[in-house]
């Protein structure tokens, strides 16, 4: 009897590295793919499917590795369980951006194997995926990265003592989720200002101008500057707060040594999206010890970066994140715990992407780290 292999995705935009991935798959089995529905990729990605599930579905079950297909009947990231506690398949496939801990601990429950696939094109052909393809025709706006000083930003934190937020700006290599810290309520801000890209102007300019334009008058809760200017402003930056909601002054970095520095040593795990209902601002213990330890950290984070100190930034990184967990509590769950848990025989140190509670979780590591998604940081055009 051959295993039976499950894979689940949205495969929308089918293409080779869709159709190269199944023929992998299907060499453990025989092979079944769940197909997240249309109301799925609008809760996780923010958009609509170019091919509605039908089509999806149909595509997907005439490729001839595929032994059988079904949507999913969730909504969410894990659209899939209920699916898979029926159907209960030997092995669970994934690739390395589709790969979670709630995925693997799903199959550590039901004693499936969890196996990571690095992404591999078919020889002879480009690779592929559903992003890069979207990006070549649609959207290249990029996504932020905080990697130190988050919440100094808002002047109710940078009152009680001023400091820096270190963030780097990402292309679009990866679609992130939704509400999972890679700043895309700001992202899809920038898409109405600008569909497509960013316009050929001065970066700290649009970044200005995507921070008022998000930030409307009579807004409850300003999204904090550190977004936009993420987004915005390409390569390494960090920008100082002292009280109000625009930052005194901006530092970037742009040198390629440095760059690629950052890229090799960074990875991001997906874990899941902030639950609704979470509230952050609650228990918080914001003052001036919590905060001037924020600020410490995220400026002996930078001089570590410039002097490419490894031991110091992984240090720095891990001081800004625990100053953050002990500002604002509830961004940090004992299951995320136990995800970090999981990875700290690898990685040195480690923080949650934006305001936490779910999301990305970085890890900092000069060893790779197995079914982690690797970044890519957005240059400065010459």
């Amino acid at each position: 009897m051959k295993k039976k292999v499950f894979v689940s995705g949205c495969y929308d935009m089918l293409h080779s590295g869709h159709v190269a991935f199944f023929k992998e798959a299907a060499t453990y089995g025989d092979l079944y793919v769940g197909i997240g529905s249309d109301q799925t990729i609008r809760t996780l990605k923010g958009r609509e499917t170019i091919n509605s599930e039908q089509e999806r579905l149909y595509m997907v079950k005439s490729i001839r590795f595929v032994t059988d297909g079904w949507i999913n009947s969730g909504s969410d990231m894990m659209d899939f369980e209920e699916d898979v506690r029926k159907f209960r398949p030997d092995i669970f496939l994934v690739n390395e951006d589709g790969n979670s801990p709630s995925k693997a601990a799903l199959c550590r429950e039901l004693g499936i194997d969890y196996i990571v696939l690095n992404r591999i094109p078919e020889s002879g052909l480009p690779a592929r995926s559903t992003t890069s393809l979207r990006n070549d025709s649609k959207c290249q706006i990029p996504y932020r990265l905080d990697l130190a000083g988050t919440w100094i930003d808002q002047p109710y934190v940078s009152k009680y003592h001023p400091g820096w937020a270190i963030t780097i700006s990402l292309e679009p290599i990866v679609e992130y989720n939704e509400r999972s810290g890679m700043s895309t309520s700001t992202r899809n801000a920038a898409k109405k200002l600008w569909p497509f890209q960013l316009p050929a102007m001065k970066a700290e300019k649009l970044a200005k101008l995507l921070f008022h334009f998000e930030n409307e008058p009579g807004r409850v809760e300003v999204s904090g500057a550190q977004d936009s200017i993420g987004i915005c402003m390409p390569g390494l930056n960090r920008h100082y707060y002292n009280k109000k909601y625009w930052p005194e002054k901006i530092e970037s970095v742009h040198d390629e040594e440095t760059l690629k520095w950052l890229e090799d040593r960074l990875y991001m795990v997906m874990l899941w999206p902030r639950k609704n209902g979470l509230n952050l601002l609650k228990d918080t213990q914001i003052n001036p010890d919590t905060v001037s330890e924020l600020a410490n950290a995220a400026a002996t984070c930078w001089e570590s970066i410039l002097q490419k100190n490894f031991a110091a930034f992984c240090s720095q990184v891990k001081s800004s994140f625990e100053a953050q967990v002990k500002m604002f509590p509830h961004m940090l769950s004992n299951e995320i715990k136990e995800v970090i848990e999981s990875y700290s025989h690898k990685a040195k140190a480690w923080k949650l992407a934006g305001a936490g509670g779910g999301g990305y979780l970085v890890l900092v590591s000069e060893e790779e780290i197995p079914g982690a998604m690797k970044i890519k940081i957005r240059r400065k055009e010459s």
